[in-house]
């Protein structure tokens, strides 16, 4: 028996599930007209697209923040072509992520993506999508900064790629915006020296220790060369070096010892005294930082799934 669809039917099932015409019609072919067992039919070849579709990298995307009285909370959500990055959807959804993270406040991911986001939870509307968009989309990170007593400051850059938060405890919007844009360009991994890791001070040590053991046996080669009597270095001296390259190297991956971006003269921690400042926590995230992209050619990919010219 042969099934008519109306435009009205495909119209309304592509209203509530937001999958493409064909694709409606297709469905509601499927299961007689019948609207909710289409809509699951859809629902489910979503899943199905989605988990064929999660093996591929995603490593371009956006940073969303939402802005509270309390906190701030800030996503990065992925996928695998800047067209889509760029695209109202997946920058809707990215807004709604993190959204759902200032309302929710969950403490995993997982936790997350079960979040409402209006009648779907987040991972239900992640699947709908990938279907519709034919992309890997994953929600790969968040974070909210409650406020410390001063100031909740933002700062967004590079078409969205690249987003900060911070925590003043003390100071002013203005200053809060400006460390906000600091930290956007400078990158520093941690606020101050004591948040440094002993695990990463002690291999920055090991580092630092054959650098310098290098420069000696260099030093003892010219002079051997140039037919000169060399005197190593005592121990203590050797000592208060490597410490020296220690200090440079936690102050340049630590916000208060970085020289400020407006003025390199003076470090943060300087200008923040200055204007009766202090930063309590603060987080940077950039589009894809940390994942390895595919050398895979995209146009070639699109013409190895339609085929060879005929």
């Amino acid at each position: 028996m042969t099934i008519t669809v109306t435009a009205d039917q495909v119209k309304e099932l592509r209203e509530r599930t937001g999958a493409g015409m064909m694709d409606c019609r297709k469905a509601l072919v499927a299961t007689q007209g019948d609207l909710d067992a289409a809509i699951e039919k859809l629902r489910m070849e979503g899943q199905a697209k989605a988990v064929k579709k999660a093996g591929r990298t995603a490593a371009d995307g956006t940073i969303a923040v939402a802005v509270g009285a309390d906190a701030l909370a800030m996503v990065e959500m992925n996928c695998e072509t800047d067209f889509v990055a760029k695209g109202d959807a997946f920058q809707g959804f990215a807004a709604a992520a993190a959204k759902a993270a200032l309302e929710h406040r969950p403490a995993t991911l997982e936790q997350l993506a079960a979040a409402q986001a209006g009648a779907q939870t987040l991972e239900e509307i992640r699947k709908t999508m990938i279907a519709k968009i034919g992309e890997n989309i994953t929600l790969r990170r968040f974070q909210v900064v409650k406020s410390a007593g001063g100031p909740l400051a933002h700062y967004i850059h590079a078409g969205s790629r690249i987003g900060v938060i911070v925590a003043l405890a003390r100071g002013d919007m203005e200053l809060g915006r400006d460390i906000a844009m600091h930290i956007a360009a400078q990158r520093p991994q941690y606020l101050k020296p004591e948040d440094v890791p002993a695990v990463v001070q002690d291999a920055e040590r090991k580092v630092i220790d054959a650098q310098v053991a290098a420069e000696q046996e260099q030093q003892k080669a010219a002079a051997e060369e140039a037919g000169k009597p060399y005197k190593p270095k005592p121990a203590d001296i050797v000592a208060k070096m490597v410490d020296g390259k220690l200090r440079k190297f936690l102050g340049e991956i630590t916000l208060l010892g970085q020289g400020f971006v407006k003025d390199p003269d003076q470090s943060v921690e300087k200008v923040l005294a200055a204007r009766g400042g202090a930063v309590a926590q603060f987080a940077r995230f950039e589009v894809g930082e940390g994942i390895e992209k595919s050398g895979g050619d995209f146009a070639s990919e699109v013409a190895a799934v339609i085929g060879p010219k005929h």
